[in-house]
């Protein structure tokens, strides 16, 4: 999927089969809220208009509402967690840049946390002398 991000910067994120379903039924339902035949938008609100960040987050607080889950996660911090899962499972930092959308690699490194232990292993695995 084409994704448009902070910035107007587009990005491809790829996604599996339950979110291509869902999205699927998504899409039959949409053109029932739709009014503007140009809205390009996969997303839309009850007066199909493109939704907002706030929007996301006012419906991400009621799920957390809902799941009786603790305040304070955001969808920035499931956007840290999904970098750090990712680098956790092996992913390489170029790669989670390329999801994330980020044109510096540091901005990247902030959103990953390596652990002593993970420091080691990349060591052990890349020094000749390890």
């Amino acid at each position: 999927m084409k994704v448009r991000g902070k910035g107007a910067k587009e990005r491809i994120v790829p996604f599996g089969s339950k979110a291509a379903e869902a999205i699927g039924k998504w899409l039959a339902a949409r053109p029932e809220l739709v009014k503007d035949p140009d809205e390009q938008a996969l997303f839309v609100n009850y007066r199909g208009e493109r939704i907002t960040d706030r929007s996301v987050r006012r419906l991400f607080d009621g799920y957390l509402r809902d799941a009786s889950l603790r305040s304070g996660i955001s969808p920035h911090t499931m956007r840290h967690s999904f970098a750090t899962h990712l680098l956790n499972a092996g992913a390489d930092l170029r790669g989670i840049q390329e999801l994330l959308g980020h044109a510096s690699l540091s901005t990247t490194q902030k959103y990953t946390h390596l652990n002593d232990w993970q420091l080691i292993d990349v060591y052990k695995k890349a020094h000749p002398r390890a």
